[in-house]
């Protein structure tokens, strides 16, 4: 494909990381040193100038393009320039915004603004969070299927019951697949005597309550969390969704605002969550307010250090776990080697997102793995697959090594893939594949 990227920070570049060794690749960038960078680091064409201007777009060639994807940090920008791609082109356009009043009016009218497809960043990011409340031991959980299936990737703790069994021993449940095992930087495809040690991230793939299961297994001292378990640190658009979403799941969560007007404001929009107005680096405060009995802390506040800081403060006072958001993409290791548990960078989120589009084979859902390690992808059969009329064992063995398939769905029902299961054309079938194999392996699924 002809991909145009309007906006070079990080979002637009990991986007163009990900497509410049398969795709024909072009960014739109204002700032003339980005453009240089570019122009050496990546295999892509580097265009400077105005995103929204139609003669930077004729530059770029635009009336050629395939996929347009507006990725400034200004969503008013993104929405011009996926609307005047769209008047001189017939580009699938995406937009990335932040605002999800913008996402409301696009989902009321998938033809607004001139836009194929949006991604509302901070509420990618919310739902991510919120997808991890409730797991143990979970560090990034993806559905697929319509929410059949789970792909989750667990962190084994010093004690943890599975640290030194096998992965058969560890398997006990019906509809789960041990797919990786990620160890000091290397990725591992488990077989039923590969050993799991503590330290290792494990990924599997299977149901819901499968999942559950396993979570529960690897972290039982951890107590899942109930209404009165979570406190949200910060009334950011990304804080109030995460306490949104918490209530629509049964939660009732603490928030904690410092701006009196906005805490005034969360309080009257959310019923069920008990709104405190106070900082939250004030000890004496989280003291006060039992924070420390809290089951999970997210951090959602406006810099990235003061979420760092209130995550390690709450650690100390006995939060089992916490959840920062962060806006630096290249802080989220650094963060969790120093205290974090999960961290979440909304601009990885909706990279994640976007990147779906550019899949060749069809994907209709991609989850990326440590930064693109690996990816899990759910494709529909079709009569052309590798996979179809022929027993896994056989398929995969045509296959490179690094491919799994994780679970399969027919209709309303999922199957646990087996060596002698046979996929069926119409079949989704969810499959974890190493980064480096994928532009490969997914045409041939």
């Amino acid at each position: 494909m002809r991909v145009v990227i309007i906006g070079a920070g990080q979002v637009g570049e990991s986007i163009a990381a990900d497509l410049d060794d398969s795709h024909e690749v072009v960014i739109v960038e204002r700032d003339p040193e980005r453009v240089e960078e570019l122009t050496y680091s990546r295999d892509v064409l580097a265009v400077r100038g105005d995103g929204t201007s139609l003669s930077t777009l004729e530059e770029a060639d635009v009336e050629r393009a395939d996929l347009v994807i507006a990725s400034t940090d200004n969503d008013e920008t993104n929405i011009v320039v996926c609307s005047t791609a769209k008047a001189i082109s017939d580009a699938f356009t995406v937009a990335r915004v932040k605002n999800t009043e913008y996402l409301r009016t696009w989902q009321r009218s998938k033809k607004a603004f001139g836009i194929d497809f949006m991604v509302c960043t901070n509420l990618l990011a919310a739902e991510s969070i919120v997808r991890v409340v409730g797991l143990p031991a979970a560090r990034d959980v993806d559905p697929f299927a319509g929410g059949r299936v789970q792909m989750a990737e667990f962190e084994v703790q010093e004690g943890s019951p599975v640290a030194g069994q096998s992965v058969a021993e560890a398997d006990r449940f019906d509809s789960l697949t041990f797919v990786a095992i990620l160890r000091d930087g290397s990725l591992t495809i488990p077989r039923g005597g590969t050993p799991i040690r503590a330290g290792d991230r494990v990924v599997v793939i299977g149901s819901p309550s499968s999942v559950q299961s396993f979570a529960t297994s690897v972290a039982p001292a951890e107590t899942p969390g109930s209404a009165e378990e979570v406190v949200v640190v910060g009334g950011s658009e990304i804080g109030y969704q995460v306490a949104r979403l918490l209530e629509e799941r049964g939660f009732r969560p603490r928030l904690v605002e410092h701006d009196p007007d906005r805490a005034r404001v969360l309080a009257e929009r959310l019923p069920n969550t008990v709104v405190m107005e106070s900082d939250a680096t004030d000890m004496d405060f989280l003291e006060r307010e039992h924070v420390g009995d809290a089951d999970l802390l997210v951090a959602a506040l406006d810099s990235d250090e003061k979420n760092l800081l209130v995550s390690l403060l709450a650690k100390r006072l006995g939060v089992e776990r916490t959840v920062a958001v962060i806006e630096a993409t290249a802080y989220v290791e650094l963060f969790e080697a120093v205290g974090v548990d999960v961290g979440v960078s909304p601009r990885e989120v909706v990279a994640e997102e976007i990147t779906r589009f550019t899949r060749e084979g069809g994907a209709e859902n991609v989850a990326l793995i440590e930064s693109d390690r690996a990816e899990v992808l759910e494709v529909e059969v079709n009569a052309s697959s590798v996979l179809v009329d022929v027993p896994i064992q056989d398929a995969v063995a045509g296959l490179p090594e690094g491919v799994v398939i994780g679970a399969i769905t027919r209709g309303d029902e999922l199957i646990t893939p087996r060596g002698d299961t046979v996929v069926r054309e119409g079949d989704h079938v969810v499959v974890f594949v190493d980064a480096d194999l994928v532009d490969d392996v997914a045409p041939r699924l």
